[in-house]
């Protein structure tokens, strides 16, 4: 049994949770605590993170500290969501919210988020191999997540959440006609990229998440707000939703307040929340929704255990990852086949030689992520695409990578050739002492299966690798009537590197 908490700074309040989850992956619910905090309230119409905001979520994050403390052992990962990305002052809030909690926070893309929400709603309430399509309404965005066979296909976040379109369309109460025709066309303009992706796209089943989801399954259904958990799994046809969005439309707050299912709170933000679900009913010719009360809490539970699990004492990149670098590798032109033999050595090696570098196996996905992308700068310029290879990296969306991990496989690709890592590259401040020294440990294993491929036939097999007193030997094996001189010459220039690292030389034998 492992023990994990998840924490989620959200746009329109904050979450945590905690618990245990079994071999089977059965997750228990230890401790739940959330508190609405508007953080993007002020994002939303002037740019910064409102000070009086900040500091109840300081408040509440160190009641979340005490919470995780008294369950002690619990592996912990927070994010921050849309309000924080888009905050000029979020330097400030995360140092300051950091000291609270007393731990790392990381502020994730819109992707990861949508890729948590699909893991999160997977793990409480598993879905067939059919396509199904989660929609997630938040305080700043709305994400979009088609999920099948467990997981995420395709991800897409908008700036649809109903903190923000309240803030910006609705300052009237009710709103007026034309606040709402405004607010309908900026929900049509930023769904329709989502509605061109998956449009087409049949699906088994909707599921709605968040709050609002809530909110409209409840007022649909005549469920009391103190109810809601009566409310999983439970539906809203298209046509309930319409009703419920032209009455809400007419009505003062103070009625809406008095509606069944919907919170004091929630009735600020009611409207908006209904409207872009119900246009996205209409687009994706959705008849009904179903509400789960999972999200990106769960998501982080789930993702926490898949990590610590059997994918990461293997080493092995999960279906999931793979994709991932395998989409990105080949938005900017890369070879596959060479990727995939270059990551296949890199492995291989980082196998055989563990008793070399004591490396915790989960940097063997990071090792193998990495060798997809070594290459994508060549889709800037030829020249120093090594550099141009990290900056794509590091800027790239990789969900399902944290933003530590998407920073060392930047600067493996950074790394892969000329200069090895050294005090005077400004590159490796993000690091912390053990992650400089990973990647010092993994930066030869680049090169050496970058080098076994470089004529980039894949005619070169890897025969043996030996660790024989001050010496490695790698043993080359080639294809009938191929030769392997260029291969021998790439793996004997990698030899200084290997060498700086390890004081061991690299010898090259043939078999």
């Amino acid at each position: 049994m492992a023990r994990y908490a998840a924490v989620d700074i959200g746009s329109n309040s904050m979450r945590l949770l905690v618990a245990d989850v079994d071999a089977q992956g059965q997750l228990t619910r230890l401790a739940e605590d959330r508190q609405v905090t508007r953080l993007g309230e002020s994002v939303f119409t002037r740019g910064i993170l409102d000070e009086n905001a900040i500091r109840l979520t300081e408040e509440v994050l160190t009641r979340f500290r005490g919470i995780v403390a008294s369950h002690g052992g619990a592996t912990m990962r927070t994010v921050a969501t849309s309000a924080t990305r888009d905050a000029s002052n979020q330097a400030d809030f995360l140092f300051r919210a950091t000291a609270a909690l007393g731990a790392p926070i990381e502020i994730i893309s819109g992707v990861e988020e949508a890729r948590l929400i699909g893991l999160g709603v997977n793990v409480t309430w598993p879905q067939n191999e059919e396509p199904v399509l989660i929609i997630d309404v938040g305080g700043g965005s709305a994400e979009f997540v088609l999920m099948q066979s467990g997981a995420m296909v395709e991800g897409y976040s908008r700036p649809l959440g109903a903190v923000r379109l309240k803030e910006v369309f609705l300052d009237k109460d009710p709103p007026r006609r034309e606040q709402i025709l405004r607010l309908q066309e900026f929900i049509d303009e930023k769904l329709e990229l989502v509605v061109r992706r998956l449009g087409r796209q049949a699906f088994v089943r909707g599921i709605a998440t968040s709050a609002s989801a809530a909110a409209i399954v409840c007022a649909v259904n005549g469920i009391a707000r103190n109810e809601r958990e009566v409310a999983n799994q439970q539906m809203a046809t298209q046509e309930q939703v319409r009703k419920l969005y032209r009455e809400l439309i007419e009505m003062p707050i103070d009625r809406r307040r008095s509606m069944t299912g919907i919170g004091p709170r929630r009735a600020e933000i009611i409207v908006a929340g209904v409207a872009v679900f119900l246009r996205a009913m209409e687009r994706f010719d959705l008849r009904a929704l179903y509400y789960s009360n999972a999200g990106v809490r769960e998501g982080i539970i789930a993702d926490l255990d898949n990590r610590g699990g059997q994918s990461r004492r293997s080493g092995k990149l999960p279906d999931e990852l793979r994709r991932t670098v395998e989409t990105l590798a080949k938005r900017y032109g890369i070879s596959l086949a060479h990727a995939k033999v270059t990551a296949a050595f890199a492995v291989e090696l980082f196998d055989r030689l563990r008793p070399l570098h004591r490396l915790d196996p989960a940097y063997a996905r990071l090792l193998e992520a990495a060798c997809h992308l070594l290459d994508v700068g060549h889709y800037v310029s030829d020249t120093s695409h090594h550099k141009h290879s990290h900056y794509l990296v590091k800027h790239a969306d990789l969900p399902g990578f944290t933003e530590d991990e998407k920073q060392l496989i930047a600067l493996l690709c950074r790394f892969h050739r000329k200069s090895t890592p050294a005090n005077r590259h400004p590159e490796l401040s993000v690091l912390s002492a053990s992650q400089r020294r990973a990647l010092e440990l993994l930066v030869p294993f680049v090169r050496i299966a970058d080098a076994l491929d470089r004529s980039r036939d894949q005619h070169v097999r890897l025969a043996r690798c030996e660790i024989r007193g001050d010496e490695v030997i790698l043993t080359l094996e080639a294809e009938d009537g191929k030769d392997y001189a260029l291969e021998e010459w790439a793996v004997e220039r990698s030899g200084a590197a290997f060498r700086s690292v390890y004081e061991k030389n690299l010898v090259v034998s043939k078999l």
